[in-house]
């Protein structure tokens, strides 16, 4: 889907968001010698001998310029007339989700690993995620495009359109940045209906079910609201310890779309806690465990339709619950 607001206001944005990616980049690389000193006394006098600070930042100067690369090549796509070539951004958005979590890897020491991935071999499979931090697109993207080889649709935040390579390139392929204040949510699950009924072999589209990061205090909020409308499903998802409650109509609306494709569930564990700065800081000032991205594919025709949809999502989040947790006290 493309973006459904003006082309003046995308220019508006980018005439923003672009240029401030060049002067950051450029500002942080030149202020190395006056900030690296400082965060590295900062990470010895709080005793984080792994210096998590230090490579947080420098993990920001690779990210940067990746940002600055990846903005130039989409320029260069446009030149030669390939901006609206799938094949040409998709290329594109591989170079760029590799190249991120290459940097990620050499600065924090992330190592991801795709497990089971045979299940998402050949794609046309709609893939219901797991969210948990700040890097959940990317590492679904590395997942799903570099080791799986699949061309994804993804269902974003509108709010991501001010990551310039996002913007750009995410508004050239298949991709729906939800707009989660919209008045007209008919509107919203019709795009993500559309958005999905072009998936087929090669293909996948991608959703984070639960709507946003998950932490203690959403997920009993957000039990709370769904207590209002339906106690029995607040109760029967009260046992939840890590994931949030799914939110069944965005996924609901993409299986709709692609009645002929699989479901595939995600689920991560080890960048649990990256959802904030201080977040972020205190997870690398521990040794990491491997970031884990676990797929599991079902057969359309296990697949329920309408309301026994929403029995058979909770189901499975739960499921997926429990899976994590273990995972996670195994880790600790």
């Amino acid at each position: 889907m493309r973006d459904h607001r003006s082309r003046r206001e995308r220019l508006r944005r980018r005439g923003v968001s672009v240029p401030a990616l060049f002067v950051f980049a450029v500002a942080i690389t030149l202020t190395i010698p006056l900030w690296l000193p400082i965060v590295l006394l900062v990470d010895v006098l709080r005793l984080r001998f792994r210096l998590p600070l230090a490579r947080l930042l420098a993990f920001g100067v690779c990210w940067a310029w990746i940002e600055v690369v990846g903005v130039v090549r989409a320029f260069g796509t446009f030149v030669v007339g390939r901006a609206t070539h799938h094949a040409t951004q998709y290329r594109l958005m591989r170079w760029w989700s590799g190249a991120l979590m290459r940097a990620l890897q050499a600065t924090t020491g992330i190592t991801p690993r795709l497990e089971h991935g045979d299940a998402l071999a050949g794609g046309n499979v709609v893939v219901l995620s797991r969210h948990a931090s700040l890097a959940d697109s990317l590492l679904s993207a590395w997942a799903i495009v570099v080791q799986a080889d699949l061309w994804p649709r993804y269902v974003l935040k509108r709010e991501l359109l001010f990551d310039p390579c996002l913007d750009i390139v995410g508004l050239r392929v298949p991709n729906h940045f939800l707009d989660r204040e919209a008045a007209d949510s008919d509107g919203e699950f019709a795009a993500l209906r559309e958005l999905s009924s072009g998936v087929g072999v090669g293909s996948a589209a991608v959703i984070f079910s639960e709507g946003t990061r998950a932490n203690p205090i959403k997920r009993a909020r957000a039990l709370e609201k769904i207590a209002e409308r339906d106690r029995a499903r607040a109760e029967r998802l009260g046992d939840l310890r890590r994931l949030l409650p799914p939110r069944p109509g965005g996924s609901a609306a993409l299986v709709e779309g692609a009645p002929h494709a699989d479901v595939v569930l995600a689920w991560h564990t080890g960048f649990d806690g990256l959802d904030s700065f201080a977040g972020i800081v205190a997870k690398l000032a521990k040794p990491l465990p491997p970031v884990r991205f676990v797929v599991h594919r079902v057969p359309r025709s296990e697949v329920p339709d309408g309301d026994a949809f929403v029995r058979w999502l909770d189901d499975q989040w739960l499921r997926m619950d429990a899976e994590v947790d273990a995972a996670l006290t195994g880790a600790s």
